[in-house]
């Protein structure tokens, strides 16, 4: 360039005008200006850079100035007043705590190798038993302003509380319960008595889930008696179950089996009604022919009475005064084969008349 000159050393410095100081001077003024503007830009670049920060969506930033909590930011890019302003992220996704043993990889988790720590695990039940409770407390940050500045230690906190509930619930129970059939009732009361002891503390914790690992007592011979009492709950249940089954697959039938007879006894009841009513009538009937003439009436049931009790018997009907000895069907029958009808005897005879009026004699 024209104004500067190369002075061996690689670097181009400035060149002055000696017959003209006054516009050496004013280059120079500009060329500081200049340079001056370019550093205060980079310095407010710095810190307008050094101001930004992000929190991602699993996260939350409490925002402090000179040491007072300003406001509690989620997810999204913010700004912050350089060196007055401090952020601190904390992560509000499930943490697990385990009670009752250790995770020897906790990178892991829940599926590392875990060992047992006595001291929290062995507990006393209600009847004076012992029993090893292995449990596993799932939690997560719900106040990030409680969590950071509540407590040093909030984790420590929440891992003495969960153990203080643990006892208190476990003793409540005797050590069959705990072992066999009341497990879910232990972890809904261990719940509830940690998110109200929680709520007390106020350190800014939750909890999401308890849940029972593993229960058994602290010596190989008890935890067998256990196992046997615990295979016999089983095996009842089994039965309860397949008796249950059997009630429901035995009660449906049986419900329409009664309904048939109770429809079928109906249906007979009103057969046997109806019936009845249609004997009434003709009664009724018959008795309305028998008001009108009465001697008829009589005579014509004795017929028809007659003829259904004594359907196939021979009757002989005669004066009254001729003796006979029964039965009369062999000397009947030969007789009226061997003697003419015409060579009967005339005077033993009886008029027509006269035996149409004693048959009405012998039916009154």
């Amino acid at each position: 360039m024209k104004n500067f000159k190369n002075d061996g050393s690689g670097i181009n410095m400035p060149h002055f005008d000696m017959k003209d100081p006054e516009k050496s001077k004013d280059k120079l003024l500009k060329l500081a200006k200049a340079a001056g503007i370019t550093a205060v830009a980079v310095a407010a670049f710095t810190v307008f850079n050094s101001g930004l920060y992000r929190v991602s969506e699993q996260e939350q930033a409490v925002v402090t100035r000179l040491g007072k909590v300003q406001d509690v930011k989620t997810a999204g890019m913010y700004f912050k007043v350089p060196i007055i302003d401090t952020v601190h992220k904390v992560r509000t996704t499930t943490h697990g705590m385990p009670i009752g043993y250790k995770i020897a990889n906790e990178e892991y988790g829940e599926n590392g190798e875990a060992t047992s720590v006595t001291e929290q695990s062995l507990m006393i039940t209600s009847d004076f038993n012992f029993v090893n409770t292995d449990f596993y407390i799932e939690y997560r940050v719900s106040d990030p302003v409680s969590y950071l500045y509540n407590s040093s230690d909030p984790e420590n906190i929440l891992e003495n509380l969960a153990q203080a509930s643990i006892r208190t619930v476990v003793s409540n129970y005797n050590v069959d319960d705990v072992m066999t059939t009341s497990k879910n009732k232990v972890q809904s009361d261990v719940r509830d008595s940690l998110i109200s002891a929680l709520t007390q503390a106020n350190i800014g914790l939750e909890v999401v889930n308890v849940s029972i690992q593993d229960v058994e007592p602290p010596t190989q011979e008890v935890m067998s008696a256990f196992k046997a009492v615990e295979n016999a709950k089983q095996g009842s249940e089994t039965s309860i179950n397949n008796a249950n089954k059997y009630k429901s697959e035995q009660l449906p039938a049986a419900e329409a089996n009664a309904d048939k007879i109770e429809k079928a006894a109906e249906a007979k009841k009103e057969a046997r009604i109806a019936e009845a009513e249609g004997q009434v009538a003709r009664f009724n009937a018959m008795y309305d022919q028998y008001k009108l003439n009465p001697l008829i009436t009589k005579q014509r049931m004795f017929y028809e009475t007659m003829e259904d009790v004594l359907p196939n018997l021979k009757v002989i009907i005669d004066d009254g005064g001729t003796q006979t000895m029964l039965p009369l069907d062999s000397f009947t029958s030969s007789y009226s084969s061997t003697v003419p009808a015409a060579s009967a005897p005339a005077t033993d005879a009886q008029a027509p008349g006269d035996t149409e009026n004693s048959t009405e004699e012998n039916a009154e």
